[in-house]
C-alpha cells in the first residue's frame, strides 16, 4: 500500500490548482521546498488575464479559465476574482503591420479586440509621444486578484484531505515494486503517481526520478514599482509594446514596470538586475513624456518555458507514472484552471468536462518532443 496516491511535487499555482482538483478524489501530498507557497514565481506575477497573451495556442486555456475567474466556486472566493483593466499593445507606424498581424491572428477567437487609432491611444494613455500612432485593443483584459486564487486552492485542497508540507525538498525518487520511494526532507514515502508541478525546478526533478528532461528553462522576468507625475491613473489600460519591450499598468496609484526580460537562468531566487532596471526606465521614457518621481522597489521573477514555449501537461512516455504539470511561462495563473481541470481528466481517466471540451490536450503532451 501506498503511504499517497499522489505526490505533487511544488506549491505555485501550479500544484495548488491540481492539489485542489484531485484532493477529494485521491490521498494527495503537496511538497514545497519553500517556506511560503508561491514564492519564487506566483507570489511575484504583474496578475493579469489577458486572452492574446502566450499566443494562439495558449489562448483556448486563457478563455476556458475566464468564466472560472469571474464566477469562482464557492469554496475558492465569494466574488469575481477580476476587475476590469482593458490592454492596449501599442507600435510605431513601422509596427503597422506587426499589429495588424496581431489582430488577425485573434479576430476569430478573442472576443471584442479591435484595431484602434492614435486618437484611441490617447484617449487611454496620457502624454504618449506622437510616434506611436497605432494599437489593437482588448478590452476584456482583467486583473486578477492572484493571492485569493493562490490561496483559495490551497485551502480547498487542505479541506479536501491534502497535506501541504513546506521546507520539504524532494532529495530522491525512485520508481520500483509499481510505486514511487520519495525522499522529502528527512522522510521516505511511497505514491502511485508522482506529479512535477516544480516551475523552474522541472527539469531537475525529473532527472531525480530517472526520467528524460524537455529542456524546460527558467528566465528571470523584472519587474518595477515607480511612482510617476502626473500620478497614474486607475483607468490606465495595460499597454505592452507589440515588439515585446515593455508592458506597464497601475496598481494601487504606482506604475508596475517590465522591460519585459528573459533572461536564461539557473533555478534559484531571482533579483532584479541593475541593467534590467536601468533598460526599462529608458523604454519607459522614451514611451511616455511622463516624471519618474522615484523607484520604489523592484523585484524578478522566475518563469520557465518548453523549448517550443507551450505548457507541458501530461504522463511522461518513459514513465506512465510520471505526470509533467510545467513549463507554463508566464501564462500559469491566468489559465490555472482550465489547465487543472485538463489534469485531473487526464489523471484519473475522467471525461472532458464543459472548462476543458475546447482545448486539445495533444498540444500540450510531453510526447510531443520525442516524435
Amino acid at each position: 500500500m501506498s503511504d499517497f496516491d499522489i505526490v505533487i511535487i511544488g506549491a505555485g499555482i501550479a500544484g495548488a490548482s491540481l492539489a485542489s482538483e484531485l484532493a477529494g478524489s485521491a490521498k494527495v501530498l503537496l511538497a514545497e521546498r519553500e517556506e511560503f507557497p508561491g514564492y519564487h514565481s506566483t507570489g511575484r506575477s504583474a496578475a493579469f488575464w489577458t486572452e492574446s497573451y502566450g499566443g494562439p495556442q495558449v489562448q483556448p486555456l486563457t478563455s476556458a479559465s475566464g468564466p472560472w475567474f469571474a464566477n469562482p466556486p464557492d469554496y475558492i472566493s465569494a466574488q469575481s476574482l477580476l476587475v476590469n483593466r482593458g490592454a492596449l499593445t501599442i507600435g510605431k507606424a513601422s509596427d503597422k503591420a506587426a499589429l495588424k498581424d496581431f489582430y488577425e491572428t485573434f479576430a476569430q477567437s478573442v472576443p471584442h479586440i479591435r484595431e484602434v487609432g492614435r486618437d484611441m491611444l490617447e484617449r487611454h494613455i496620457e502624454g504618449l509621444h506622437t510616434d506611436y500612432q497605432h494599437g489593437v485593443y482588448e478590452p476584456d483584459c482583467c486583473d486578477i486578484d492572484v493571492a485569493a486564487v493562490h490561496q483559495g486552492y490551497l485551502r480547498h485542497a487542505r479541506a479536501q484531505g491534502a497535506q501541504l508540507r513546506t521546507r520539504t525538498m524532494l532529495e530522491s525518487a525512485k520508481y520500483a515494486r509499481g510505486q514511487w520511494h520519495l525522499g522529502l526532507g528527512d522522510e521516505t514515502v511511497t505514491a502511485a503517481t508522482l506529479i512535477n508541478a516544480a516551475g523552474a525546478w522541472a527539469d531537475n526533478v525529473a532527472q531525480m526520478a530517472s526520467v528524460a528532461s524537455l529542456g524546460i528553462m527558467p528566465y528571470r522576468r523584472t519587474v518595477l514599482q515607480l511612482q510617476v507625475a502626473p500620478p497614474v491613473s486607475s483607468d490606465l489600460p495595460l499597454v505592452l509594446d507589440i515588439n515585446g519591450k515593455f508592458y506597464f499598468k497601475p496598481e494601487n496609484g504606482r506604475l508596475w514596470l517590465s522591460p519585459h526580460d528573459e533572461t536564461p537562468v539557473q533555478a534559484g531566487d531571482a533579483a532584479p538586475e541593475e541593467m534590467d532596471i536601468a533598460i526599462a526606465i529608458n523604454r519607459l521614457e522614451k514611451t511616455v513624456s511622463w516624471d519618474i518621481m522615484k523607484l520604489e522597489k523592484a523585484w524578478a521573477g522566475l518563469r520557465s518555458f518548453a523549448p517550443d514555449r507551450l505548457p507541458v501537461y501530461g504522463f511522461d512516455r518513459g514513465n506512465p507514472h510520471f505526470y509533467w504539470f510545467a513549463g507554463q511561462g508566464g501564462f500559469g495563473i491566468q489559465t490555472a484552471p482550465a489547465a487543472a481541470k485538463l489534469a485531473r481528466m487526464q489523471i484519473l481517466g475522467e471525461s472532458a468536462g464543459e472548462m476543458t471540451e475546447k482545448v486539445d490536450p495533444d498540444l500540450y503532451a510531453p510526447a510531443r518532443f520525442h516524435i
